[in-house]
């Protein structure tokens, strides 16, 4: 007998709403037997009122069912007001939950996007708007056919064979458009990727005069969504229209029956208008959710993708602090890939690096430096192996405690919106001077102070204000903030001037100095004169790890001072 698998953290948010629900259904079962008011008024008038001719009759009556239908309007607010809240308790369950999922997520997958947002907020939607009501008001269906069965077994049959003819209509919707609206829902996220991607490179679109390709080829993914929703809201038409003139054809049927019943004096005229009335009430649900089932079908497909990433990336429990680290680096046997590849880009590199020691990493392209940087940083989790930080697997580590005390300069430097100094003290407490401090180590307050509000110039997305060498030596301020034990920095240089690497060369002295474990990989030797040891990667093995002088004079031939190069490995 197999296990049940653990519930997901949506399960418990929705478990978490019950009693919400139930109050919802409470409601609706008051709602419901209030919505017989207007069938039995209108019996009671045909057949009292009208009869007798009495206007006093007529006024308490109305005064009664003026009464009785405010309170089912309260009754239909509050039940309105409890489901809103559960879709706001909901979100205050799952949101942060989501975002580190989504995150997490984004760490081990190409082409991750804010799809599991979008996918929390349509479940919300669905289930605070009207169609969700349809799902609590259906049950009531057969109350109000058992009404109609009393009025007369023919009244309720023919309510009973329409109501089933409406079901069998609502089922071929859902089997002709499931289809079709999932694929239609994939190619959408499709063509989102495709567009964040070409916004993200919207300047080489347009220096290299792409828009009018990438036009035509986002064209063919839209069409292609557009086709899919075209087709499943034509077969969901045509089922809607045939659904809404079978509805209105009984409603005429039943008149007719109650006609004929009436004329043979089996039941009254107040019966017949009541009949029809309760049948139009009853049937009204079946005939709104064909109306909604796009929407159902939307938010049903949203639930399943937040179930299926909650289960794949679990929440990642707390675990024990441990001891602000000194700075030792090791790696056992590890394996790395980058998100999506099927070959390790690192394949099974050992090493040791003491704290305080300054490490350089060179290589060709491709040979899996930045790899190594992630890898050490615990960004990208060893497939195999593993990467230690102070003896304690990286992984080991609350990310939140290990930050503080980690600094990371990656090749493509990405800013935040907000203002400089935000940026640079990591969006955390702004300590002004830990600020300038970490300003001053990167060389880049002076520069700083010459923006137009100084710290408090505010940054576009990705700091698109600055230029690449400005962004890169922010992002080397704020690598360097509150003097973290372990700095890694993944090509500091490649967008630097002569001044910039004077003042890279600076802080390199200065980490130095204060004891803090460094990894510098660069292509450039010029920054490597102040490292202990270099390593060096090729096709994702260590090719060498020794002192620098010996790593230098075996692939650093002589060059133009102003050009420096690396040579190819002698034979050795």
């Amino acid at each position: 007998m197999t296990s049940r698998p653990p519930p997901t953290d949506l399960h418990l948010a929705l478990k978490s709403c019950r009693s919400s629900f139930v109050g919802a259904g409470v409601f609706s079962f008051f709602i419901n037997m209030l919505m017989l008011v207007g069938p039995l008024y209108m019996l009671q008038v045909y057949d009292r009122v009208l009869m007798s001719g009495s206007v006093p009759t007529l006024l308490a009556l109305t005064w009664l069912i003026v009464g009785l239908m405010a309170v089912m309007g309260i009754l239909e607010w509050v039940r309105s007001m409890v489901l809103i809240r559960v879709g706001a308790r909901m979100d205050g369950l799952l949101s942060l939950r989501l975002f580190n999922a989504t995150l997490d997520y984004a760490a081990t997958r190409p082409n991750a996007n804010t799809q599991p947002i979008r996918d929390l907020d349509a479940v919300r939607q669905f289930m605070t708007g009207n169609g969700l009501f349809v799902f609590f008001d259906a049950p009531w269906m057969p109350v109000y056919l058992l009404v109609l069965y009393l009025f007369h077994p023919l009244l309720g049959l023919l309510a009973t064979v329409g109501g089933l003819i409406l079901i069998v209509l609502a089922l071929v919707n859902e089997r002709a458009t499931k289809k079709l609206l999932t694929e239609a829902s994939a190619e959408s996220m499709k063509e989102n990727q495709y567009i964040g991607s070409n916004l993200r490179n919207l300047e080489v679109i347009d220096a290299l005069g792409m828009r009018d390709r990438i036009l035509r080829r986002w064209l063919g993914f839209h069409e292609k969504v557009m086709g899919l929703q075209a087709k499943a809201s034509d077969r969901a038409a045509a089922v809607t229209a045939t659904s809404k003139t079978f509805r209105l054809l009984l409603q005429s049927l039943m008149l007719g029956l109650g006609a004929w019943l009436a004329i043979d004096q089996i039941i009254t005229p107040g019966v017949m208008i009541a009949a029809s009335i309760l049948m139009g009430r009853a049937l009204a649900p079946v005939d709104q959710m064909i109306g909604v089932w796009k929407q159902f079908v939307g938010a049903r497909g949203s639930y399943e993708r937040l179930n299926d990433l909650l289960t794949k990336i679990p929440a990642k429990p707390r675990t024990m602090t441990l001891p602000a680290p000194k700075g030792t680096l090791s790696a056992e046997a590890a394996v790395v890939a980058p998100p999506g590849a099927k070959l390790p880009s690192l394949r099974g590199v050992s090493f040791h690096i003491s704290a305080g020691e300054c490490i350089g990493v060179i290589g060709p392209s491709a040979a899996g430096k930045s790899s190594l940087a992630r890898a050490l940083l615990g960004v990208w989790p060893a497939a195999a192996g593993k990467m230690r930080l102070d003896g304690a697997d990286i992984t080991q580590w609350n990310r939140d405690e290990l930050g503080p005390h980690i600094g990371y300069l990656p090749q493509d430097v990405e800013l935040f919106e907000g203002t400089v100094a935000e940026n640079i003290a990591r969006f955390g407490e702004l300590d002004a001077a830990k600020i300038v401090a970490a300003a001053q180590m990167a060389g880049v307050h002076e520069m700083i102070l010459k923006l137009p509000q100084g710290y408090e110039t505010p940054l576009g997305e990705g700091g698109a204000s600055l230029s690449g060498g400005q962004r890169q030596r922010v992002g080397l301020a704020r690598a360097l903030y509150a003097e973290p034990k372990v700095v890694v920095l993944d090509e500091p240089n490649s967008n630097l001037d002569d001044v910039g690497e004077a003042a890279l060369a600076q802080a390199v002295a200065a980490m130095r100095a204060k004891g803090t474990t460094l990894v510098l990989i660069t292509h450039r030797p010029s920054i490597l004169a102040q490292v202990d040891r270099i390593m060096v990667l090729r096709e994702g093995l260590i090719d060498m790890f020794a002192p620098r002088d010996e790593v230098l004079a075996k692939f650093v031939r002589p060059a133009a001072p102003t050009q420096p190069a690396l040579a190819k490995p002698t034979a050795s």
